[in-house]
C-alpha cells in the first residue's frame, strides 16, 4: 500500500522509478505505468539485494518501505513474530542501505527515505509491541545514518505516519 503510493507519487513528480517486491501480483499491478519499471526482489535475501544494486547502480533516492505489522501484545508475540518484525522492518533496510550507500556516495550524494511509524516515535497503540519496537529501531537507524553520512551529501530521513488505509490495514481489521 504505502510503497505503491510512494512509487506512484515519485512517478507523478517526474522520477524514473524501479519498484521492487517479492510478490509478482503486486508488481503486475504496476505494469504499463510510464516512468516505472518493476523488479522481483526479496529484501530479506542479502545476496539478491547486493546483486540488484550492482546491476542498477546508484539511485538519487532510495525509499525503504518494506514492512510487516505483527498484531498482539508481548504475550501473543512468538519469538518468530518478533524476529520477522525486525528482519523485515529493520534488517532489510540495513541490507538495502548498506548495498546502495557506496553507489550513492560515489555518484556524489543522494537521499534515503525510511518508512517508520508514529508508533516508533511518539505514541503507543495496543497490540503493537513488536511493530512499535522495530519502528523505533528504524527511527534510530535513520538518525545514525543521517549524522554519519551528511558530509558525503547523503540526506537521510524517515517518514512516521499514523494509521493509513492500506490493504495491510484491511487485513488486520478483518483478522
Amino acid at each position: 500500500g504505502m510503497g505503491r503510493a510512494g512509487a506512484l507519487a515519485f512517478v507523478r513528480e517526474g522520477a524514473r522509478v524501479i519498484a521492487t517486491d517479492r510478490d509478482p501480483k503486486l508488481l503486475e499491478a504496476l505494469q504499463g505505468i510510464a516512468g516505472l519499471t518493476t523488479r522481483h526482489l526479496d529484501v530479506l535475501d542479502g545476496p539478491a539485494v547486493r546483486a540488484a544494486v550492482q546491476e542498477i547502480g546508484a539511485v538519487d533516492v532510495l525509499f525503504n518501505c518494506a514492512g510487516w505489522v505483527h498484531q498482539g501484545t508481548i504475550l501473543e508475540c512468538a519469538e518468530e513474530d518478533w524476529d520477522r518484525s525486525f528482519d523485515l522492518n529493520v534488517r532489510a533496510m540495513y541490507v538495502t542501505t548498506k548495498a546502495m550507500l557506496p553507489q550513492m556516495i560515489a555518484a556524489g550524494g543522494g537521499v534515503i527515505i525510511n518508512m517508520a511509524s508514529v508508533l516508533g516515535q511518539l505514541k503507543a497503540a495496543p497490540n503493537r509491541v513488536a511493530y512499535a519496537a522495530s519502528k523505533a529501531a528504524v527511527a534510530a537507524f535513520t538518525r545514525a545514518l543521517a549524522i554519519d553520512h551528511v558530509r558525503q551529501n547523503i540526506r537521510v530521513n524517515c517518514v512516521c505516519p499514523g494509521t493509513v488505509d492500506t490493504p495491510s490495514l484491511g487485513e488486520r481489521i478483518l483478522a
